[in-house]
């Protein structure tokens, strides 16, 4: 067994620097940390981001917004909620990385009972998507999904109709839908209230867009897509 000495005396010191090198890289980990939060800490809020005002709807939003409205009459609509704001996921892992993945996504309508319990979400997608983009949306239609949520694709340009609407979601009001289908049971009014899509034809839809001041405009929900992680893709 005298063999083992030379072997048992070279280990040791070899253990204990290794054990000295990675106490060292942890202390130096540490105290970029620390650097890097003195730093963020020093930028003031207002004269780092100075704030501007914006929308919080696009138009094509707002049109979908009313038209959702108009077809669950009594139904509470919300619009661009943070999912953070209406899911809950366990803690075992790292809550910061689950908002940083799909928690600061917001949704871009939300239909509610009377109790603000989420029924469905209305997804307002653009007619042409960019990779990223419909990797995002996808990623937050599973998230929803998993949670029981039902989701709803309406595309830009593309709204459905309000008896579309009305038929796609009445199941999910229950015994409120009763009052969904006796409110379209009442005598019609002389003069049809025309569809949104009516009201904004397109040279009203241009005017409209032409008024508004561009820089005005809601912050597309692809903006900050640069933060999330790679893990963030699957």
């Amino acid at each position: 067994m005298d063999f083992l000495t030379p072997i048992a005396s070279f280990a040791l010191p070899a253990t204990v620097l290794l054990l000295l090198t990675l106490l060292a890289l942890r202390l130096r980990q540490q105290q970029s940390n620390r650097r890097g939060t003195s730093a963020r800490e020093a930028v003031d809020t207002l004269a780092g981001w100075p704030p501007e005002p914006a929308r919080v709807l696009s138009i094509t939003e707002r049109e979908a917004h009313d038209l959702l409205k108009r077809a669950m009459p009594g139904f509470l609509v919300l619009a661009q909620v943070p999912l953070a704001r209406f899911i809950r996921v366990p803690s075992r892992r790292s809550y910061g990385e689950w908002l940083q993945r799909v928690g600061s996504l917001s949704a871009d309508l939300l239909l509610c009972d009377a109790g603000s319990r989420v029924l469905a979400v209305i997804d307002v997608r653009a007619a042409q998507e960019t990779e990223r983009s419909r990797k995002r949306h996808e990623r937050m239609a599973r998230v929803l999904r998993a949670a029981g949520i039902q989701v709803h694709v309406w595309r830009e340009g593309e709204l459905p109709n309000l008896t579309f609407v009305r038929a796609s979601l009445a199941a999910l009001a229950g015994p409120a839908a009763a009052g969904i289908k006796s409110s379209s049971s009442r005598p019609m009014p002389l003069i049809p209230v025309a569809e949104m899509s009516e009201i904004l034809a397109d040279g009203d839809r241009a005017a409209l867009e032409a008024a508004m001041d561009a820089s005005m405009e809601p912050v597309p929900s692809a903006f900050f897509e640069e933060l999330e992680t790679a893990a963030g893709a699957r």
